[in-house]
């Protein structure tokens, strides 16, 4: 298991991909398979762990200097490894997928992002070197055909971690970053007209500060309230709202807190973008809706959602261990070097 180089995996703080890999890796220990998890310094896992690198950089994300080093040493690691990894299941970025032909290991990759247009001029032209997972039906669609992705299998989460409520506190809630692909100021204005309280929560993150001046401070009146960022407490925020708002305005390859939402048996009524249609059920554990008008016309339809088959169907689709069984059904299709 191939992790990125930037921060321990678990992470401490934010850290989806980290904590993606902290869940799998634990499940597939558990499932009986052999584990060797390559990750930054300070790494806990059930599982024998390899840091290449002798510090973490939490600060230099993206810096390429860091990635190539990492995937080329935990490479020279992998081949000196006897017996030889029957797989590498890669979540660290570019740069092993790139040079996944100068090893005998095959290599699965997990595409974390989105397809945009130099990503897919990088996927068509590497496409032959490994195969691909993708997060959704969506995201899979987008792939340059060249690719080989041999499931859609979504971000992992433990239900039974989250607390489950189905009687509700009375508030909408809306999470994620403050900015206009979110669309805070979206869920504020389908809450207003539904009548309905609403809490943010996010951070508002450098060059933001403007758009959040301008679109969400001057709506702060008590019945709309903003709580800052939040940590442990979120799953019982969750919980506790009568519907989970994601009035998002760009292609998200997979929506992790609409999974988050729903294990707390809390309905998600979100706008049709990326991977809503797919984590959304209509009707079942939420709503699909095409604007604010609608959203807040859902809003006042929640109560038709049972909020117990919300968890439940987040078990079905998203808890580590569905997820885990998928991946191994994937490892399997992907052909041996050898």
């Amino acid at each position: 298991m191939l992790a990125p180089p930037w921060i321990p995996v678990p992470p401490p703080a934010y850290g989806g991909i980290e904590q993606v890999i902290a869940l799998l890796t634990t499940e597939l220990t558990g499932r009986g398979h052999e584990v060797t998890l390559f990750a930054a310094p300070g790494t806990e896992a059930d599982a024998e762990v390899l840091s290449p690198l002798e510090r973490p950089h939490p600060d230099e994300i993206q810096m390429s200097v860091y990635e190539a080093d990492h995937v080329a040493s935990t490479f020279a690691r992998m081949e000196e490894s006897d017996p030889p990894f029957d797989l590498l299941h890669d979540n660290c970025g570019f740069t092993a997928f790139a040079f996944a032909d100068r090893i005998d290991t095959p290599v699965l990759h997990t595409l974390h992002g989105p397809f945009t247009e130099d990503t897919s001029a990088f996927y068509a032209r590497h496409a032959g070197k490994a195969s691909a997972v993708a997060l959704s039906r969506y995201q899979a669609e987008q792939a340059p055909e060249e690719l080989d992705v041999v499931a859609v299998i979504g971000n992992p989460i433990v239900v039974d971690d989250f607390p489950f409520r189905a009687e509700k506190d009375g508030y909408l809630l809306w999470v994620g970053r403050l900015n206009d692909d979110k669309g805070p100021q979206r869920a504020i204005a389908a809450a207003r007209e539904a009548g309905e309280r609403l809490v943010l929560a996010g951070p508002v993150q450098p060059g933001q500060e403007e758009f959040f001046a301008r679109e969400v401070e001057p709506h702060l009146d008590g019945r709309v309230r903003y709580i800052g960022e939040v940590g442990r407490e979120k799953a019982d925020l969750f919980a506790g709202a009568s519907a989970f708002l994601m009035p998002i305005r760009w292609p998200e390859p997979f929506g992790l807190v609409m999974t988050e939402a729903m294990a707390c048996g809390t309905p998600v009524i979100a706008f049709p973008e990326g991977s809503a249609t797919e984590l959304v059920i209509d009707g079942e554990t939420g709503f699909v809706v095409d604007d604010e008008h609608e959203m807040a016309a859902a809003i006042r339809r929640v109560a038709e959602i049972d909020p117990a088959r919300c968890r439940d169907s987040a078990r079905e689709r998203f808890d580590v261990k569905a997820v885990g069984e998928a991946y191994e059904k994937a490892y399997g299709k992907v052909s041996p070097k050898r």
